[in-house]
């Protein structure tokens, strides 16, 4: 998996180390059980400070993702990632709200942000070599 981070972005980069993993895992490229690099490698690969990968990891591992073994090493998790429950779906409305708002001011139709949706969940569901 290839790790592409913006260090000039105003998004924290634990935030797109974060998410840049959840993508990889929901491309398929990462598998439940596959190793990821330490704390210490990945920073030193991408010469970002340690502390950032680390609060990375320990969000991933709070929400599912991963799980952090003393002996194995930071591992996606094995049993996948936990379905969508109702507390999952609160959530997902909570954060929907302010980019639909922020969309809205903009002038974006409802048609337009359900057809950027769309592409999007394409984009993650296509299979390696495949195009829809």
């Amino acid at each position: 998996m290839f790790i592409n981070l913006n260090l000039e972005s105003s998004e924290p980069i634990y935030i797109q180390l974060q998410q840049q993993i959840i993508e990889g895992i929901a491309k398929k490229q990462l598998q439940p059980g596959d190793a990821l690099p330490s704390v210490r490698s990945l920073a030193a690969d991408i010469g970002i400070n340690l502390h950032t990968v680390n609060k990375a990891y320990q969000q991933l591992k709070q929400d599912g993702f991963i799980l952090i073994h003393r002996q194995k090493g930071v591992v996606v998790h094995p049993d996948g990632v936990p379905q969508a429950d109702e507390e999952y779906r609160q959530e997902l409305k909570a954060k929907l709200r302010p980019l639909i708002a922020d969309s809205i001011c903009r002038g974006l139709s409802e048609v337009e942000f359900s057809q950027l949706s769309k592409e999007l969940f394409q984009l993650f569901n296509e299979k390696e070599g495949e195009k829809n």
